[in-house]
């Protein structure tokens, strides 16, 4: 089973303590930029510290799981249409062959993070099915 989070619209008390009790032992960050000021407590060498001091939780940055960047903006620019969106992820999760990456039992316990609050428009879904595993939604 894997879980997978976004860190919008949640405190960090809310974040952690979702990820504390669902038993995260590894968080892997699916997010192409990670290190704005605007992810606030998710920032990528603040949420590192975070994760290992208060929940000791392992913390990898996983690009190979991130869109382009030419992916993000043409879904901005292009007003957000999610099934080109979806469609091109696809093909390029295919391209980067991401299921020969790590072993199932690497999702063990595992959290997949993206800054999206809900997973019905967001590529962490995206990843965790494509890799045909169970989910759970924190």
């Amino acid at each position: 089973m894997i879980f997978t989070i976004g860190f919008t619209k949640k405190t960090a008390e809310v974040f952690f303590t979702k990820l504390m009790e669902a038993g995260v032992k590894r968080l892997i960050d699916t997010r192409l930029n990670n290190v704005s000021q605007l992810a606030g407590f998710a920032k990528r060498d603040d949420l590192q510290f975070f994760l290992k001091t208060v929940g000791g939780i392992e913390y990898i940055h996983e690009l190979a799981f991130a869109p382009t960047q030419e992916m993000l903006d043409d879904f901005k620019n292009g007003h957000g249409d999610w099934k080109i969106y979806e469609k091109q992820f696809l093909k390029l999760m295919k391209q980067r062959k991401i299921e020969d990456l790590y072993p199932k039992e690497f999702y063990e316990d595992a959290c997949l993070l993206c800054s999206e609050d809900k997973p019905h428009h967001c590529h962490r879904r995206l990843v965790a099915e494509y890799l045909n595993l169970n989910i759970v939604h924190l």
